[in-house]
């Protein structure tokens, strides 16, 4: 195993000379550097599983490697996600936090995700949909409860989705739907239209109301190509 002589930056010419020696690249870089850390990756062909912060999906350098199914979300996320090690000295409270058998302190933050072009059985698992009429009547989507039909965007043909459960199986159109979809997008089952932006490239809007970031997505067919 090799030991390093400078400081570790994955930028460095002898961290680069590993990673073209690399199968795979599992690291934690920081938040700050992961758009140049997976583009490196991405530019030397490397497969990888990295841990970075939810917001890291919205990034411009990176959604359109989910969009073009070139890197997607890994397994665990949010608390599900392991946890990082912290010293002995910090501070364990709330729900996020437990010391392992190992003695070692552990905290799990909810906006921490897994980033990987590692494929696993979990990305190609449908999603269960439900009609538009159910949706609308269902009491715990209180942001649908009551309406007679789902909101529509002001500078989009789509409708306005607030939950991925939400999702109606009988709507055939472009639907807009938060960034957690991610989670659950199954590439057989929906393609990915566009991030974020209406027809006017402005952010979407519901009567003059912007929601956060959305993607517009579409339900495949039988016979559409992945």
């Amino acid at each position: 195993m090799s030991l390093l002589k400078g400081d570790g930056d994955f930028r460095s010419e002898e961290c680069i000379a590993l990673l073209q020696e690399a199968d795979i690249v599992v690291t934690n870089p920081p938040f700050s550097l992961f758009r140049e850390c997976i583009g490196q990756l991405i530019d030397n062909n490397k497969k990888f599983l990295i841990v970075s912060n939810m917001n890291a999906i919205t990034y411009k350098e990176v959604f359109p490697l989910t969009m073009q199914n070139r890197m997607w979300l890994g397994v665990s996320y949010g608390r599900n996600f392991n946890g990082f090690i912290v010293p002995n000295s910090y501070p364990l409270s709330g729900a996020e936090t437990r010391i392992d058998e190992y003695g070692n302190k552990i905290v799990s933050t909810n906006n921490t995700i897994w980033f990987t072009n590692l494929d696993h059985g979990r990305r190609h698992q449908p999603l269960q949909l439900i009609s538009t009429t159910d949706n609308l009547k269902c009491q715990r989507h209180k942001k649908l409860y009551g309406k007679e039909n789902y909101d529509k965007y002001d500078n989009y043909d789509a409708i306005e989705v607030p939950y991925t459960d939400a999702i109606p199986n009988d709507h055939n159109g472009i639907m807009g739907v938060p960034i957690s979809f991610l989670f659950r997008y199954c590439p057989e089952q929906f393609e990915i239209v566009k991030f974020r932006k209406g027809y006017d490239e402005k952010d979407l809007s519901i009567k003059g109301k912007r929601p956060y970031f959305r993607i517009l997505i579409k339900k495949k067919h039988k016979g559409d190509r992945i």
